[in-house]
């Protein structure tokens, strides 16, 4: 399988039954394309978007490739398991609409039957929560099966789900699901995608917002978000200065201090300035 990308921030959302624009966001720098089988994909056109998304993975493609399937527990699941699953090119799974950690257990040992090895892990499983029910077993879900490395939220159908018209009306449920993945040990969930491709002003103050609230990069429907997204979640000048401050304290005093400026250190400000680094190395 191809490898992942340390610290992906960008999530690159493409409709699998369009072969060009798969192979435009290839080449469009997001870190992580997802083809979607799924709501960008009219039905009659969900078999050949199947059949040439596993015609892609053959072989592995020069970045990761993730696959959103069809809900998993609707008619379409289990053939869009059978077509990519088993494909040398999936880098991921994203499972749409789960509201339960059963299902994410079904998928897992379905997904490990269709691996060449037959003892062998399935391929990277990602859920996505896009209702309530699914934000109330968040950390049941994030916490289901090894194979799960990450959620996320989908907030198209979550704000349907919930009524909510303003977005901070949402802010209670990203809280919820950035917990229950730190919780579970996983990766911060990364934002949901910003649906207006020419309000790059509105994305970039919606990513301070989302980053403010602990996620990490973000999902995008247009390789024009990507830099933006990526801008945002990067740290700042002052940020890798003060990490690199308090890393270059933590090295020559042992336990906890207080720095010139007065700020406290101790270890789990050590560890959040050695993530500050580690993120700006990716570049």
């Amino acid at each position: 399988m191809t490898a992942t990308v340390p610290f992906p921030l960008t999530w690159l959302y493409v409709p699998g039954d369009r072969p060009a624009v798969v192979a435009k966001a290839l080449a469009s720098g997001a870190d992580v394309v997802v083809i979607d089988l799924e709501d960008a994909v009219a039905p009659d056109r969900k078999e050949y978007a199947r059949a040439a998304t596993a015609e892609l993975l053959t072989e592995p493609p020069p970045v990761p490739v993730h696959v959103r399937v069809n809900a998993v527990d609707g008619p379409l699941a289990e053939a869009d398991l059978e077509a990519v699953a088993p494909r040398p090119g999936l880098a991921g799974l994203r499972l749409p609409k789960v509201t339960s950690a059963e299902q994410v257990v079904r998928i897992a040992r379905r997904t490990e039957e269709r691996e060449h090895t037959p003892d062998g892990p399935g391929p990277p499983l990602y859920a996505l929560l896009e209702n309530a029910l699914a934000v109330e077993h968040a950390y049941a879900i994030a916490s289901a099966h090894p194979s799960l490395l990450g959620i996320s939220i989908g907030e198209a159908d979550l704000r349907a789900d919930l009524g909510v018209r303003a977005d901070a009306g949402l802010d209670w449920s990203r809280a919820r699901v950035v917990v229950a993945a730190r919780a579970a040990g996983l990766a911060p969930p990364a934002q949901s995608v910003h649906p207006d491709i020419r309000d790059l002003e509105g994305l970039a103050a919606s990513c301070a917002h989302g980053r403010a609230l602990g996620f990490l990069g973000r999902a995008a429907i247009h390789p024009r978000q990507l830099p933006i997204i990526e801008r945002a979640y990067l740290p700042t000048d002052r940020e890798l200065e003060e990490a690199e401050t308090v890393i270059k304290a933590a090295t020559t005093q042992q336990g906890a201090q207080a720095l010139p400026d007065g700020r406290f250190v101790d270890a789990a400000v050590v560890a959040a300035a050695r993530r500050t680094l580690a993120l700006a190395r990716r570049c």
